[in-house]
């Protein structure tokens, strides 16, 4: 039986970009999914289910924004959104709606490779998680089933984008201990992250407003500025950010 082989879809509605990007993952043995537009991109996510989603934003008939809001309605895909050089703002929306990385136009191919394996790496198990995988994280009301990669709060199931999971089962693994921000951008996304910080708080932030009672008032995620971030070991009771 062949192996199957992983599958992205990428999406712009630039011909000649997306002939180039698609040839060259081609290369890379990757199955490539094309679409010239959002609304195509949204039809194509929902009957492939493809590894990785590559998201250009100023698309026809759905921009990328859109697509990935979408997307994050029925599925913890990794999406990496494309933006314009300068565009900062355009970065931290993509990852506010639940993008995974971010990618500048215009960019080399082997950036753009480098992007893809980075964040296909971390949508899969590392080595510490396996050693985590036989037992389940309890804190306060929050759960953490490693070997599913599931999350619950109060025993409701809470869905978790691939890198969102990463920041908290490892943050986890590190209760009740301030993770600096340098560290927790090397472990999650990797070493050239690093100085990245939007990248992090943009993803707690997100964390704390699927799993705290009071994300403004924050009881599992704490911040400790200057420093990092930990999860409470006893979140018991209130604490501030």
């Amino acid at each position: 039986m062949p192996i199957r082989k992983t599958t992205i879809l990428t999406a712009d509605d630039d011909p000649q970009l997306l002939r180039l990007i698609a040839r060259n993952l081609e290369l890379e043995d990757y199955q490539v999914l094309v679409a010239s537009d959002g609304q195509q991109a949204l039809e194509q996510i929902e009957q492939h289910v493809p590894d990785l989603v590559l998201l250009d934003v100023m698309m026809p008939r759905m921009d990328g924004f859109t697509v990935c809001q979408r997307v994050r309605e029925f599925s913890a895909v990794p999406i990496i959104i494309v933006t314009a050089r300068g565009q900062d703002q355009d970065k931290v929306r993509g990852l506010d709606l639940g993008a995974d990385d971010y990618l500048t136009k215009p960019f080399s191919i082997e950036e753009l490779l480098a992007r893809v394996r980075a964040v296909l790496r971390r949508a899969q198990f590392t080595a510490s998680e396996q050693a985590h995988s036989m037992r389940t994280a309890t804190i306060g009301d929050l759960t953490i089933e490693y070997a599913q990669h599931l999350v619950r709060m109060g025993g409701r199931e809470i869905e978790l984008t691939p890198t969102e999971y990463r920041i908290l089962a490892y943050l986890a693994q590190n209760a009740g201990h301030v993770v600096t921000q340098d560290l927790l951008l090397e472990r999650i996304w990797g070493t050239e992250y690093v100085g990245e910080g939007h990248m992090l708080q943009v993803n707690i932030n997100r964390l704390r407003h699927k799993i705290e009672p009071d994300p403004m008032h924050p009881r599992y995620i704490l911040t400790k500025v200057g420093i990092g971030y930990l999860l409470a070991a006893r979140p018991d009771a209130p604490a501030t950010k």
